[in-house]
């Protein structure tokens, strides 16, 4: 098994998560520097055309791309501990919750959308970290209304880890990345500080990997 990961890529910071909480190393590791550009070679084309981490093979064939497709195979491969409830709402649930951050926040604020921000429209630091600040903000607003609900517990939904939880954690790393106070949203903050009790999600954080700053 391979996996095309970066310390600061949010998206393979879940795949991580997933991995560690199933029990699962991989057999190698490659390094897509996106500070570099990295994504953009000829070689990572190959494997992604998207040009995006993470990217995971497994066995022969072609590569698994985008990260909750990823969490996904490896639940259905790996199905212990399983990371969706068993009922089709809470399912639903969780799905949304994953999505709101994997596919309705995050992909604003990756690096090809703040490349663009600058070079296309010129936007200088201050405007892209205004731009991240405001649709972070965005998601942790609606996260910290849905988790509200009565079906929140110690996690996400309920009292057992979901893929929810794992897109949560990494809503907020990205928040810190970006200067974002949490302390407006106290339910979702709670819910992420349980999850970082586990060793499979501290030993995930991107600032536990290799390349990352001290």
């Amino acid at each position: 098994m391979k996996l095309y990961s970066f310390w600061r890529s949010l998206a393979t910071y879940r795949v991580r998560i997933a991995m560690n909480l199933k029990g699962i190393t991989p057999d190698e590791v490659i390094e897509i520097n996106l500070m570099k550009g990295q994504q953009r070679d000829p070689e990572f084309r190959a494997v992604n055309p998207m040009m995006a981490i993470p990217a995971l093979i497994d066995g022969d064939g072609r590569a698994l791309f985008e990260s909750l497709a990823i969490i996904e195979y490896l639940d259905e491969t790996h199905p212990n501990p399983p990371l969706l409830p068993k009922d089709p709402k809470g399912r639903a649930r969780v799905r949304g919750l994953a999505q709101l951050v994997a596919a309705d926040s995050h992909p604003l604020i990756v690096p090809r959308v703040r490349e663009y921000l600058a070079d296309e429209f010129k936007f200088d630091e201050a405007a892209i970290a205004k731009w991240a600040q405001h649709w972070h903000r965005a998601a942790l607003t609606a996260l910290e209304t849905l988790l509200k609900d009565k079906a929140t517990g110690r996690y996400a939904h309920g009292d057992q880890i979901t893929v929810a939880d794992i897109c949560l954690a990494s809503q907020a790393a990205g928040a810190t990345f970006f200067k974002v106070d949490l302390a407006p949203f106290p339910a979702f903050k709670r819910v992420v500080d349980n999850c970082m009790q586990n060793e499979a999600f501290a030993r995930a954080h991107p600032l536990k990997q290799p390349g990352a700053p001290a």
